[in-house]
């Protein structure tokens, strides 16, 4: 029987005033005609298709129709599509009433620009701050091998010197055929140290602002511009511009250099302003990014609400178990479907300390919505997505010593490289320069207070550079979420390199960018001995290093060098 369907994959859910709730239904290969009879069977009604991953989102009430549904051997996974995707008229109206400027229906409206302050204007810059960029001024007069000037602040940057990036700048800095997804919390495009490199055309946001969680606490705040979804060139939580900057920030006289700083940047958001992630913004971005001809993604987050995911957890409810059977299912199909048509994939392995191989407890899922979180007892058979999915290659986080940072996440299964991610413990005291520094929203740096009225930085985590008038903002951060986009720099080099023409400008196989990903690498063997205590704080903390040379659980295969992937063969 033909069931009329809203267009397939479609990525905006529709909206129903019916009781109940909207899903993802993901069905056996080939099982599609059988899911939506199932799903009509069960009570629920279609609302679109998906083929290309194998799902429908269908509308349906919680307590019949998942029972019913949950027991057909047609369907494999069922995951709640959360009502992200639209803003209610009532969130609209008060946004307007809010904001009497942009009065009228403006769909692709922009936020008036905020003001830089004196130093924006007058191009000056207060050397009394303790965040100045006296330092990185004085390294512009340096050169390098390649006989080119160093970026104002690339004294600054600890982390490219340690992976060669400084170096493989002047002979292998990118191609600008070379696509660059940041799938994240988007960015902010204007940024005078990322604009060059960036693709506004290409780009694109999955997701809309919701001000408040479905219990009323707060969720992304205010949304900044009527219809709540933000335009492709912003990033109001600053995460997704400094993976970004990481990647592929410009050699341009101002700020920093990135990995590969001649390549394209393209925002494929998938992240709330809260930082959170859901899975079918995930799953459009990942489609996205395979359709339009990018190279390489970052995805330097992990799928909320669950930070494992367990499949066949008797802690959990089988509402709970079908869900994150559909989060597995979806994503690795998103996954696999976006590595079929070029994409290399890049993740952070993850921030909580944990041997993925061997984890005990999950103290932080569901995380949403907000103070439903509680302990469960977890085992292997739980994944962290898409860290630990097929085709993913998963990356360990590293202090300025060379030695995995406290936090990063490790396994022998898991980590496939390091790069450096930052660590401010990781020598004497504490020190923000053992961080990791990249551009971050000047819109960002005041809503958190981090910069004065007059545009000066408030914290020694924020440095400021001037030039011409223009004053650009950088702030130093820590996490395997910084250590990612070093990997992904360094893919996007190698790509740049050996890639052939192809959708988008260029495509290189993504088994042959990890190939080179991993023997381009420099190996890093355990410590001694494997059992390593961090000492913080008069307190210990012990993570046991298993494997060889060649593979093992905090390095992987290695420290990335971007140097080597800049000068080795094919």
């Amino acid at each position: 029987m033909a069931i009329p369907l809203a267009a397939c994959g479609s990525t905006q859910p529709r909206l129903d005033s019916s009781p109940g709730t909207d899903y993802l239904v993901f069905y056996a290969a080939g099982g599609q005609d059988k899911a939506l009879e199932a799903i009509e069977t069960s009570g629920g009604r279609p609302l679109s298709t998906e083929p290309r991953l194998g799902y429908v989102v269908a509308h349906g009430v919680v307590a019949s129709f998942l029972e019913t549904l949950s027991n057909d051997k047609a369907i494999v996974g069922i995951s709640t599509d959360r009502p992200i995707g639209f803003t209610s008229a009532a969130v609209q109206q008060q946004w307007a009433a809010a904001h009497p400027e942009w009065a009228g229906d403006h769909v692709d409206a922009r936020r008036p620009s905020l003001p830089e302050g004196p130093a924006a204007r007058t191009g000056t810059t207060s050397t009394a701050a303790a965040p100045d960029v006296a330092a990185g001024r004085k390294s512009a007069s340096r050169k390098t091998a390649g006989k080119k000037a160093l970026e104002p602040l690339a004294a600054r940057q600890w982390d490219m010197k340690m992976i060669g990036a400084d170096r493989a700048n002047t002979i292998a800095p990118g191609d600008k055929k070379v696509l660059v997804g940041v799938i994240d919390t988007g960015i902010d495009g204007k940024h005078p140290d990322i604009a060059p490199n960036f693709n506004r055309a290409l780009s694109r946001n999955f997701v809309t602002d919701r001000p408040k969680d479905p219990n009323g606490q707060p969720f992304d705040g205010p949304c900044e511009v009527r219809t709540c979804q933000d335009p492709v060139d912003a990033d109001d939580d600053g995460h997704g511009t400094h993976v970004a900057s990481t990647i592929g920030s410009p050699i341009n006289g101002k700020g920093i250099a990135g990995v590969a700083p001649n390549v394209q940047l393209v925002n494929i958001r998938a992240g709330q302003d809260s930082g959170m992630f859901f899975l079918k913004p995930s799953l459009d971005a990942l489609t996205y990014a395979a359709d339009n001809g990018i190279d390489v993604v970052n995805m330097s987050y992990y799928l909320d609400p669950w930070l494992f995911n367990c499949p066949n957890n008797k802690a959990d409810s089988e509402r709970e178990r079908l869900e994150q059977r559909g989060i597995i299912t979806g994503m690795q199909r998103a996954l696999d479907y976006a590595r079929s048509k070029g994409v290399t994939l890049i993740a952070a392995i993850g921030n909580g300390s944990t041997d993925l191989g061997r984890p005990r407890k999950d103290e932080q899922s569901p995380d949403y919505p907000k103070n439903t979180e509680r302990t469960r007892a977890i085992d292997n058979s739980c994944l962290n997505v898409p860290t630990e999915s097929e085709g993913v290659i998963a990356i360990s986080g590293l202090g300025p010593s060379g030695r995995k940072a406290l936090y990063s996440d490790y396994g022998v299964e898991q980590t496939d490289l390091s790069a450096p991610g930052g660590d401010v413990l990781d020598g004497g005291g504490v020190s923000t320069s053992r961080s990791i520094l990249a551009a971050a929203p000047t819109a960002v740096m005041r809503a958190t207070n981090k910069i004065d009225a007059a545009g000066r930085p408030k914290t020694t985590e924020v440095v400021r550079d001037c030039h011409g008038g223009q004053c650009s903002y950088y702030q130093y951060l820590d996490g395997t979420s910084m250590a990612a986009p070093h990997a992904t720099g360094v893919a996007a080099i190698l790509i740049s390199r050996f890639g052939r023409p192809g959708p988008g400008g260029t495509s290189m196989d993504p088994a042959s960018v990890e190939r080179l990903l991993y023997s381009s690498a420099t190996p890093k063997a355990c410590p001694v001995p494997r059992a390593y205590k961090y000492r913080y704080f008069g307190q210990e903390e012990t993570h046991v290093c298993e494997g060889d040379t060649a593979k093992n659980g905090f390095y992987g295969r290695g420290v990335i060098n971007a140097y080597k992937a800049a000068t080795i063969a094919p």
